[in-house]
């Protein structure tokens, strides 16, 4: 029953912005992890940006200084940030969670259908 549906991608040329929001839905007891990936079309899915649900942040290299990745618990809610965008920044974006379901013994992985986002001149 839970479901996790991503918004705000888009077209932008390089150096704009966009904010991704990733919200889960369901009897949701709580999010643990939650974090953003992202696969280009014929390269492997990386790592974007994870937080904690205490707000601890890590990064893949190439995005630090330029995504910013937050939550808001209340909401059950994921935001990427991302500022300075680059072409190679182009992909669909795929956020995770773990999430805990009030009839779950414990957290499961979901991920959502993704958003694309391309970034071109």
């Amino acid at each position: 029953q839970v479901q996790l549906v991503e918004s705000g991608g888009g077209l932008v040329q390089p150096g704009g912005s966009l904010r991704l929001s990733c919200a889960a839905s369901g009897s949701i007891f709580i999010i643990y992890n939650m974090g953003w990936y992202r696969q280009a079309p014929g390269k492997q899915r990386e790592l974007v940006a994870t937080i904690t649900r205490g707000g601890t942040t890590d990064y893949v290299a190439s995005v630090k200084g330029r995504f910013t990745i937050s939550r808001d618990n209340a909401k059950n809610t994921v935001y990427l940030q991302m500022n300075s965008l680059k072409t190679e920044d182009t992909a669909v974006y795929y956020c995770s969670a773990g999430v805990r379901l009030y009839t779950d013994y414990k957290p499961n992985d979901t991920w959502g259908q993704g958003t694309q986002v391309t970034v071109s001149s």
